[in-house]
């Protein structure tokens, strides 16, 4: 692997010097997979190869190789004014490489009773309440931040909380964020509260304390855009571009399926039955469902496929273009993805994440003489009465199947 990124023998034999020498191919594969461009992994294979030497000179074997040593040659580089551009990460990289080779032990660090309780709790979400991924991650996300903002820098004493923390820590965001997002802390905390009761960590069920968060169901009628609007937004997509190809393929799933942006960042490449035309949906809690590829959006997938994704060892469907190459983080991306293509394609509604294609969708199958039902079933509905919200999304309709008012004139 390394002699097609350097072609001098000499130089190819002072890469193999130290005790890091005999990995450094494998160094370079695994940056390789990752999706890394030449020029960085040849820059990457540099800096290793100056931290293998430099562990020869201090009789240092690569099984001695973890944080501490790391330190100490950083330590060296500054002190003796050298650049440290691009060497912390890429150390951090090795290190990476290196545990996951079997070359050097995994870190063994003191989790603490706090690191313990979250994984117990994430246990309990994903066993016990069957929650899916995306639900568990954002709850986690809630509790970590209720807790730093509680406690601080100080020891965390779960069994000292009180019904006015949770308080001060949703009236705190209350201003900044949607009703709906606001829910989702609530109902975060709550289902936390719970479950430190349950398993005997708190002596009072904090849960019932948690306030609630005023949202009425239909209290707003969808935020939507009109089928020629979406028309527009697909088409601002670039699709002679690979990063265009794989946004144009996400947008379509958004608009033509109704996903969740959840259930696009989790797709794998074997929920894609393209024998029987079919797409495993992972949606909320631990349901899966299989719906038909519309031949748009299959042909869409296949053009990314085939000249978008970046070959490497991931199985996610979309991923970064920019390395290291993997899946998304989470669902803010393809949020960002909707906000980028409504600005180019000139449209601003008032609320810009994915859900915005998803109420169109369903927008588009009422005013199109779908049922209530039928639009459930497409969005995947738990609930029917999670799908009335649409009925109130045509005025005009609505209008027409109004009875005469009898004390009116006829």
């Amino acid at each position: 692997m390394i002699d097609q990124l350097f072609s001098d023998p000499v130089s190819l034999q002072r890469l193999h010097l130290g005790p890091l020498g005999p990995h450094i191919d494998a160094f370079a594969r695994h940056l390789s997979e990752r999706g890394y461009a030449r020029r960085t992994t040849v820059k990457k294979i540099r800096v290793v190869s100056s931290f293998s030497r430099w562990l020869q000179r201090r009789d240092r074997a690569a099984e001695e190789v973890d944080e501490r040593v790391v330190s100490a040659y950083l330590r060296h580089r500054r002190h003796n004014g050298l650049s440290l551009d691009g060497v912390p990460p890429t150390l951090q990289d090795l290190l990476t490489h290196l545990r996951t080779a079997g070359i050097i032990p995994c870190v063994q660090r003191e989790l603490g009773p706090l690191h313990a309780m979250e994984e117990c709790y994430a246990r309990y979400l994903t066993e016990e309440r069957g929650l899916a991924k995306a639900t568990l991650d954002a709850y986690l996300h809630i509790v970590r931040l209720f807790l730093s903002e509680r406690f601080g820098t100080e020891p965390i004493a779960l069994d000292e909380l009180t019904p006015k923390d949770s308080a001060r820590f949703i009236l705190r965001r209350r201003s900044r964020i949607s009703p709906r997002r606001a829910q989702l802390v609530t109902t975060g905390l709550r289902s936390f509260f719970h479950f430190l009761y349950e398993h005997g960590t708190i002596s009072t069920d904090l849960a019932p304390s948690v306030p609630s968060v005023a949202n009425w169901r239909l209290a707003d009628l969808p935020k939507f855009l009109e089928p020629e609007q979406v028309e527009r937004l697909l088409e601002a997509c670039n699709r002679a571009t690979p990063v265009g190809r794989r946004n144009y393929a996400v947008l379509l799933l958004l608009a033509r399926l109704g996903l969740r942006a959840g259930e696009v960042v989790h797709m794998e490449l074997d929920d894609l039955d393209w024998e029987n035309g079919e797409l495993t949906v992972r949606g909320k809690s631990i349901r899966q469902d299989r719906l038909p590829i519309p031949r748009d959006v299959g042909a869409a997938l296949a053009a990314y496929l085939c000249s978008g994704r970046p070959r490497c060892s991931s199985r996610r469907v979309f991923l970064r273009l920019r390395a290291p190459q993997e899946g998304f983080i989470g669902s803010a991306a393809i949020c960002n993805i909707v906000r980028r293509a409504l600005g180019r394609a000139g449209l601003h509604p008032e609320r810009k994440g994915s859900h915005l294609l998803r109420h169109s969708l369903a927008v588009t199958m009422l005013r199109g003489g779908a049922s209530l039902a039928e639009i459930g079933e497409i969005l995947r509905h738990e609930l029917q009465s999670t799908t009335e919200i649409y009925t109130k999304v045509d005025m005009a309709a609505l209008g027409a199947l109004a009875l005469p008012w009898h004390g009116g004139e006829q």
